[in-house]
């Protein structure tokens, strides 16, 4: 017998570190998981994910710093992985959730990297989707080429418009980077723009951020010390900003636990939901 569906708990606050993180615990029983969003984006995009693993695992979902639908409050912190990390640290402590299995897309895997390096104790394993380590891709095959395509065309733009005021032109050029292609932004539908209309405060902390910290170096031999066990993910159709680094964070790791995801960009987990909960769920069965 299949087991029976979580009540869906409600959205629930706590006040950690400095600041107000929104979260949803799903599951009574079984290992911790916790799902780390990436950039423009919030604990609602895990919506595949939650309920279906809450079945055999406790979930925690929560908003990152800056998300909604937490404070959208200059707090003169820098936006970095290392703040993200430190955050979630003290929510797991005080939720009693550690260690968990983490799970990150995007700028939630860099989240789960630092996690990871900075509170092994933490975490019992890492899933890391397409983290933006731009530093990895310096000297490597194409990959200097590509690294500065990616800040000339997309995060140098994005950052001198947010520095302007101009939102609208900000959110365009990130997203139309992330998608590898101009265009990207004003194709999406409105729905889809007044969601990331929503993120652009965070955006704007994230693009004015001092970029050594925002996008801090890690090295291969920083990623050689890691103690827990590391999937790789990354979707079949993303662009070569992301399938070099996940090639680097293969190779450094040594690790031959990489899976790509068939018929999905980026957004992996809500664009091939089947495909990426199945390999998710056989990870995290045998940890």
């Amino acid at each position: 017998m299949a087991p029976a569906a979580p009540a869906v708990e409600r959205l629930r606050a706590v006040a950690v570190n400095g600041t107000t993180l929104h979260f949803r615990v799903l599951g009574d029983t079984g290992t911790p998981v916790v799902f780390v969003h990436g950039s423009l984006d919030n604990l609602g995009t895990w919506s595949a994910q939650d309920t279906a693993f809450a079945r055999t695992y406790r979930v925690l979902v929560y908003s990152r710093r800056y998300h909604p639908p937490n404070p959208q409050v200059a707090d003169g912190q820098v936006y970095s992985p290392k703040l993200h990390a430190e955050d979630l640290a003290a929510l797991l402590l005080r939720l009693e959730l550690a260690p968990a299995h983490v799970v990150g897309s995007s700028y939630g895997a860099y989240t789960a990297l630092a996690l990871a390096r900075d509170h092994p104790s933490l975490v019992r394993s890492l899933v890391l989707a397409e983290p933006p380590i731009a530093s990895l891709l310096s000297g490597t095959t194409g990959g200097d080429s590509v690294r500065y395509a990616v800040f000339a065309n997309s995060l140098d733009p994005a950052r001198a418009a947010f520095a302007r005021g101009d939102s609208i032109a900000g959110l365009r050029a990130f997203v139309d980077g992330v998608l590898g292609r101009v265009g990207a932004y004003d194709a999406l539908p409105p729905a889809a723009r007044a969601h990331l209309a929503r993120h652009a405060f965070e955006m704007r902390l994230e693009m004015l951020a001092n970029r050594e910290q925002y996008l801090p170096p890690v090295s291969c031999a920083d990623l050689g010390r890691l103690s827990v066990p590391v999937l790789i993910v990354r979707g079949q159709r993303s662009g070569p900003f992301f399938q070099l680094i996940s090639d680097e964070l293969a190779r450094c790791l040594r690790n031959d636990s990489t899976v790509s995801i068939p018929g999905a960009a980026h957004g992996m987990h809500a664009e091939n939901p089947r495909y990426f909960n199945a390999i998710l769920r056989r990870y995290l069965a045998g940890r």
